[in-house]
This record gives C-alpha cells, structure tokens and sequence, in this order.
C-alpha cells in the first residue's frame, strides 16, 4: 500500500485521525512514519495539545502491526492496550510519529504467539518530532487477535 493509501484507509477506519490531519509519510515494511499540523491540534499555550501527541504516538504503533501483519496476509484486530508517553519538549510545529518495529527476536516471538495461540501483545516504541526537535517518547502495547476466514 502507499502512503496515501494507507491514509485513506485510517481516516475511513479512525474518524479521529481526520481531525487531526494525519497523514502516513512513510511505509518501509520496518517503520512508518506520521504526519500532523500543528494548527488543528494547538493547546491554550500555542503548541501541540499533548493529547493530540499521544494520538497520533499512538496511531504510529497501530499502524505499523496492522501494516506489518497484512504484509505478511495476517489479517488481524489490533488495539492499544497500554500507552506511556513522556513529554520531552513543547512541539511549536507541524509535527511527527515514527514508529519502528522490536528487536528481531521479540517481533518473531510475536508472531509465532500468535500464530499458535489466534492472539499476542508486542510492545512498540515510537518517537515525537518536530523541527524544533525530539518532543517525546511512546511505548505502547499492543494486542492483536487473527481474525477468522470470511
């Protein structure tokens, strides 16, 4: 899928993301990359609303299990189960999400689970930027259940 693609597909499946006017910068099958304005998503002190930060923190981990099992034709729910950001600096700009796949072996522990058991959680991190620089650090867990054959 392309960037826009996958765009499409999130605004249609997270009405949400609309809102905030995120958009998928990258897709490299190991990371993606997200996009905002900072103008939808401003607080009462002219930065980024820090819930607007930890959804689209969040909407990076999502993304990248969601994109990286139906790469590989899982087709699977997967839903945060627990998030932690730290807020490193104020954004003052448009900014980023970029979400990475875990080590090698925690990613394959994660997918042979669920491979055997239909359900697995694997924890994703993911890093706030904008141009001003590193605006914070998401970890989050993430559950998925493989969806049974139409």
């Amino acid at each position: 899928m392309t960037p826009d693609e996958i765009t499409r597909y999130v605004h249609e499946h997270i009405p949400l993301t609309r809102h905030l006017g995120a958009a998928v910068l990258e897709w490299t099958g190991a990371s993606v990359r997200l996009g905002a304005p900072l103008a939808p998503n401003l607080n009462h002190r002219g930065t980024a609303f820090g819930g607007s930060l930890s959804a689209l923190a969040i909407l990076s981990g999502w993304a990248l299990v969601h994109l990286a099992l139906r790469d590989r034709g899982v087709e699977a729910r997967v839903v945060i189960q627990r998030s932690e950001l730290d807020f490193d600096d104020p954004v003052d700009g448009d900014f980023e999400a970029t979400a990475t796949l875990p080590p090698a072996g925690d990613w394959d522990r994660f997918l042979a689970t669920l491979d055997r058991h239909r359900r697995a959680r694997v924890v994703i991190s993911s890093t706030l930027r904008s141009a001003g620089g590193v605006g914070g650090a998401h970890r989050g867990t993430y559950a998925a259940v493989v969806l049974p054959p139409p």
